[in-house]
């Protein structure tokens, strides 16, 4: 498939230093980038959605462990 983008000055010139300093091609790298990117945002979307159900079902963590959780990252627990 192909596709046509436009990117941000800034951005192409960095895409070209990168290409040339990896002896790369351009789009191969452009492709890899959006590779991960769209991988990564999946795998988020499917946690929020994991994470949406879980609450339809009423699936929470109890107030103790969260309260747990807090005090030991160094948060205020206020009962």
């Amino acid at each position: 498939m192909s596709a046509t983008l436009t990117i941000k000055p800034d951005l192409k010139a960095k895409l070209e230093t990168l290409a040339n300093v990896m002896h790369r091609d351009q789009s191969e790298l452009a492709n890899e980038a959006i590779g991960l990117y769209v991988e990564r945002e999946t795998l988020l979307l499917e946690k929020i959605r994991n994470g949406l159900a879980q609450a339809e079902r009423g699936e929470f963590v109890p107030d103790g462990e969260m309260d747990a959780f807090f005090a030991e990252h160094g948060f205020i627990v206020e009962p």
